[in-house]
């Protein structure tokens, strides 16, 4: 999947590339050897609340294997599966594992596919996104999304305003033009009219010192009700929101009613949700009704296959894809290889993590795109 070094120099034949290139695998190619292991990570910055949850931290943590072969080549990813279902690889050709119509990997691993796609990318000599489809365009746009509650940690309680702008300017120093702002102060840690001023204020803060040309969105996890996010982005409108993500418990008419309120305003932004569903399958009546305009299955839950075909439900209602993505570093770049992959791709959250530990070649982030290798 993470191919170092690969000139891609002609689009492949995307019927065929399946049959032809599998055919080509050594059929003596076997997992010879499985390395489990945890992988940390920490944030520049000590990230806040948001309306649902205390203090997320600093740090977090990827479960990662390594898949050894008889052939000496590697795959290394994120996986979640217990160790009894991991071992089930042993002596396994991985390619019989492959569902070529589909482009799925099935087996025991479940959605925790990443390092089989990196086994099966280094094997063809293909990035995963080309083994995903290929489809989308050559750099990913992604956006901060560590803008949380900072006004409501101790340290900065006296000084908050500050601490927005230096955390805008360092995420826009990382090469982000876009920024997901967390509201709903209201829902759970302060008075619901003293919260939903704080949230505009934040967000006319954020916009006044970012400029008109940075991109904000913004995420209440659910912490308004319906009534409220539309008093909320009345307020806001001003301000041009790009998105606004999980504003209340979704259902398909309250979604709706949501959607009608933002074209009244005269607004173009998009209503996101999603990151709580379990499965593709359940995001099926908000897309025959078009009740949202960008679905957000979170990236590890889902999985390669699991956002594919999110994609491909969505994709001729004019829905976009944006997996959600937050507490895993690993998840930014399986995003980013989506975001290759899928022409209805909308933007990578990232969780501003990095490790020593981990020599991740050609990802680099300039201007709010992202390069894939």
């Amino acid at each position: 999947a993470f191919v170092k070094n690969t000139l891609i120099t002609a689009p492949m034949c995307r019927d065929n590339f399946w049959r032809t290139a599998v055919a080509d695998v050594p059929s003596d190619l076997r997992v010879t050897r499985i390395v489990g292991f945890i992988l940390p990570s920490r944030r520049p910055k000590l990230v806040g609340k948001n309306s649902r949850k205390g203090v997320h931290g600093d740090s977090a943590r990827d479960r990662m294997i390594r898949i050894y072969t008889n052939h000496g080549v590697e795959g290394l990813g994120t996986c979640n599966a217990n160790k009894n279902d991991v071992g089930k690889l042993l002596g396994t050709n991985p390619f019989k594992l492959f569902d070529a119509d589909r482009r799925h990997i099935l087996g025991p691993l479940g959605v925790g596919t990443m390092p089989l796609w990196d086994l099966a990318g280094k094997v063809l000599n293909r990035p995963a996104f080309e083994l995903l489809g290929g489809k989308g365009d050559e750099h990913v746009p992604a956006y901060d999304g560590s803008i949380y509650f900072s006004d409501l940690l101790p340290q900065y309680a006296a000084r908050w305003p500050d601490r927005f702008k230096q955390e805008i300017d360092m995420g826009l120093a990382a090469g982000h033009r876009g920024f997901k702002v967390k509201v709903g102060r209201g829902g759970r840690w302060m008075k619901r009219g003293e919260g939903d001023r704080r949230d505009i204020q934040v967000i006319r803060l954020i916009r006044k010192h970012a400029g008109d040309d940075v991109l904000i969105g913004v995420d209440a996890n659910n912490g308004y009700d319906l009534a409220g996010a539309k008093k909320f982005l009345t307020s806001v409108a001003d301000d041009q929101l790009a998105f606004a993500e999980e504003m209340f418990p979704e259902t398909v008419e309250h979604c709706l009613e949501f959607k009608q309120h933002i074209r009244s305003l005269r607004s173009k932004t998009l209503l996101a949700d999603g990151e709580s569903h379990r499965e593709p399958s359940t995001f099926k009546p908000y897309i025959a009704a078009k009740a949202m305009d960008v679905l957000q299955g979170d990236m590890k839950r889902f999985g390669f296959e699991g956002i594919l075909t999110e994609a491909e439900m969505a994709g001729p209602n004019d829905i976009r894809v944006a997996p959600h993505n937050w507490g895993s570093l690993l998840g930014y770049y399986m995003q980013l290889h989506i975001g290759r992959a899928i022409d209805n791709f909308y933007m990578a959250e990232r969780d501003p993590l990095s490790t020593k530990l981990l020599i991740a070649e050609g990802y680099a982030l300039k201007d709010g795109m992202a390069t894939v290798p």
